[in-house]
């Protein structure tokens, strides 16, 4: 332990040991450290750092370290000359946008935090805003469209307020951040919309081949890379002039794992434009260093055949941590490809509670011990369970309306794919839907309420339509619900129309935009939970709005117009 100690650890990094003297001429100026601080300064990894600090032998109070006087003086020797870091291809450019880095640190800190499960890790509010910087820098953004595939980071907000001529469209499993961002972007009138989306399901149809450039952060996997790329691609409107920004990061020591990532890039047939080394910081990761380099990556005319035959190869697990871990995979049936091999997971088969060939089903009963005869099964079923009756994967099950009306349909959702069931349900019409849950704990339902009755057994979930409603808001919402893979700006239009005789589809679209703003070009099915639980009180909104035209149209007052008020206040409408 000491100089010789060091001067060895540094002999052996070789031409690596640059990011170790940076480290050592940190400790040198006398400041306090923690580990972690080491670690997303330098980019170097946690083991890295540790290796280093044992053989310096620091001054240490709690989690705190630095060399004394006479110890930096005896390192400095070590350190010789040019122990900068490369330049930072935007860095120039940050000063003149500290408003922006501020407000991005108050609007990643308000947000909601990560989840394990699905390989969060925040990046600096600098980091964020030196992405937009890049995207502004290195392409003409006024007109342009970004698709986001996935945003924790909130990259999308800061683009927004850099670059206000460019169409934001953010597409995201998570819930809360959807909602997050829909908050943020209205408050600060920034164009971003949301989109809720199970990348192993499928893009969203509107968020397909409409974007200019896209940018992602994956789970730091080659199936997560994969996949998230892919989608990128499906996302470009034009392929071979479009971009994908990519964050990939891997530790100094493990390069076999970058070579991996990099092979399923190139199996998509990707040209590497540019790669900007530790581009990317993060408040956590230090097992990579708490960095992550950019890749700018540009389709070819092959990239999309690979894609076609590929992205239907990516199985459930993509994380690195929790139950949809790459490492889990064996027991966790895909969502798009073949079932593993392996014992069938409890209630999966042969013949899962309350599903049978044969017997009645109990009318008006929604238990999973009645007897259930399914017509459909959606999902992938054991080859043993029912084998004569018609199948679906989840990911076509989305994508279209099933051409037959069954009448019962059973699912069988794997591990890894519970939030995905409030729009599997919502995608059939079927009166009878059982799903079978590989956990026991059902997602949020609430928002489906105005379509079926909901009863729960473990992890089974039965779903019985309800009767066609009385009432005027809700036979609209009705309508709205039973064509969600139709847009919902034009269902929602049409089913105005019905409802105000006389109103034109000019005006009808009028009063959609202005209830609902966040409703054009999207389906149900990729409205963010927030946006579901408020289609009512829009719908509400939207009705009265068409009685208030109908009575200028007769000029009726406005108060006696079918019965209804006069024009909704701003907080009336959704």
């Amino acid at each position: 332990m000491g100089p010789e100690g060091v001067s060895r650890l540094l002999a052996e990094a070789g031409v690596d040991a640059r990011r170790f003297r940076e480290a050592l001429a940190l400790l040198c100026d006398g400041a306090w450290w923690t580990l972690a601080d080491l670690v997303r300064e330098t980019a170097t990894s946690r083991r890295g750092i540790e290796a280093l600090l044992r053989e310096i032998g620091p001054q240490r109070s709690g989690e705190r370290f630095r060399l004394t006087a006479e110890q930096a003086g005896a390192y400095r020797a070590l350190l010789g000359d040019g122990h900068g870091v490369p330049a930072d291809p935007v860095a120039h450019l940050l000063p003149r946008h500290a408003d922006v880095v501020a407000l991005m640190e108050k609007l990643i800190a308000g947000g909601p935090r990560g989840r394990q499960a699905l390989d969060h890790v925040a990046a600096t509010p600098e980091t964020v805003v030196r992405r937009a910087l890049l995207l502004g820098a290195r392409f003409w953004l006024p007109g342009s469209r970004l698709l986001c595939v996935g945003d924790h980071d909130l990259t999308s907000l800061a683009v927004a307020m850099l670059s206000p001529g460019v169409e934001v469209t953010v597409v995201d499993i998570d819930e809360r951040i959807l909602a997050h961002i829909d908050d943020q972007a209205e408050r600060l009138g920034l164009d971003v919309r949301t989109r809720w989306a199970d990348l192993r399901l499928g893009l969203p149809p509107s968020a397909r081949e409409q974007a200019d450039l896209a940018i992602t952060d994956p789970p730091y996997t080659p199936e997560g890379i994969g996949l998230f790329v892919a989608r990128a691609v499906e996302g470009l409107r034009d392929p071979e002039r479009g971009r994908i920004l990519l964050a990939y990061g891997a530790s100094e020591r493990t390069p076999m794992l970058a070579l991996k990532v990099q092979r399923s890039l190139y199996d998509l047939n990707l040209a590497f434009e540019a790669m900007y080394p530790d581009f990317n910081r993060y408040i956590g990761a230090e097992a990579i260093g708490s960095a992550a380099d950019l890749y700018v990556l540009r389709p070819t005319t092959k990239t999309r055949p690979a894609v076609a035959a590929r992205v239907e190869r990516f199985v459930t697990a993509i994380y690195t941590q929790g139950p949809q871990a790459v490492e889990s995979r064996p027991a966790a049936p895909s969502a798009a490809g073949p079932r593993p091999a392996g014992p069938v997971p409890e209630g999966w088969g042969p013949e899962p509670p309350g599903v049978t060939g044969s017997g009645p089903e109990r009318s008006g009963s929604a238990g999973s011990g009645a007897g259930f005869e399914p017509e459909v099964l959606v999902g992938e079923w054991p080859k043993e369970v029912l084998p004569r009756a018609p199948r679906a994967r989840l990911s076509t099950w989305l994508a279209k309306p099933y051409a037959a009306s069954p009448s019962r349909v059973a699912m069988a959702v794997p591990a890894g794919l519970e939030a995905a069931l409030p729009r599997l349900l919502l995608a059939t019409r079927a009166r009878h839907v059982r799903a079978f849950l590989s956990g026991s704990t059902p997602p949020d339902l609430s928002a489906l309420r105005p379509l079926y009755e909901i009863t729960a057994t473990g992890a089974v979930v039965d779903a019985v339509r309800l009767p066609p409603p009385a009432d005027e808001t809700g036979r609209l919402l009705r309508a709205i619900l039973d064509n969600a893979h139709g847009r919902l700006a034009n269902t929602w239009r049409e089913g105005l129309i019905r409802a105000r005789e006389g109103l034109t589809k000019k005006q009808a679209r009028t009063i959609v935009s202005e209830a609902a703003p966040w409703s054009a070009d999207v389906t149900v099915l990729e409205l963010p939970a927030h946006r579901l639980s408020a289609l009512r009180e829009a719908v509400v909104a939207s009705l009265r709005l068409a009685a208030v035209s109908h009575a200028d149209a007769h000029g009726e007052p406005h108060g006696e117009a079918h019965g209804e008020g006069g024009s909704p206040s701003p907080g009336q409408i959704g």
